[in-house]
């Protein structure tokens, strides 16, 4: 039999694909949101023009997967929680935010176990941001 090992990378940034990857992924999440109804609290939270977010999300997502610090070398620290706080976010955000990153990730290619992780990663996050119950 021929085992194969899988390519090591540095930094997930890499092992997704780099900044083009990153780039996808955050406008499918995006497109996605704006799309289907299933994301319609989340899509709410987010106001008219998803412009300025696509961006954020996709400067914050290169620095965080280890790649380019495009979010802190234009904001400083992410402070995400503060930035987040006049945002409503209780479980359905939060559910949904998690549902429509992992449906855009399944989509645009993101290789199923650093998928897996990422979850993880972003459950805790998206977890810490609830502000709200409910």
């Amino acid at each position: 039999m021929d085992i194969q090992e899988k390519p090591q990378f540095d930094t997930p940034f890499e092992w997704m694909g780099g900044e083009a990857k990153v780039k996808a992924l955050t406008e499918r999440f995006y497109d996605l949101m704006d799309l289907e109804s299933g994301y319609s609290a989340l899509r709410a939270v987010h106001g008219t023009d998803l412009g300025g977010a696509r961006e954020k999300l996709f400067w914050f997502l290169c620095g965080w997967l280890g790649g380019p610090q495009h979010y802190t070398d234009r904001f400083g620290h992410p402070r995400l929680r503060m930035r987040h706080m006049p945002f409503k976010i209780a479980e359905v955000e939060r559910d949904q935010w998690l549902a429509c990153m992992a449906q855009a990730m399944a989509e645009t290619g993101v290789p199923p176990e650093l998928a897996e992780r990422l979850k993880e990663s972003f459950f805790k996050t998206a977890d810490w941001m609830r502000n709200t119950e409910g």
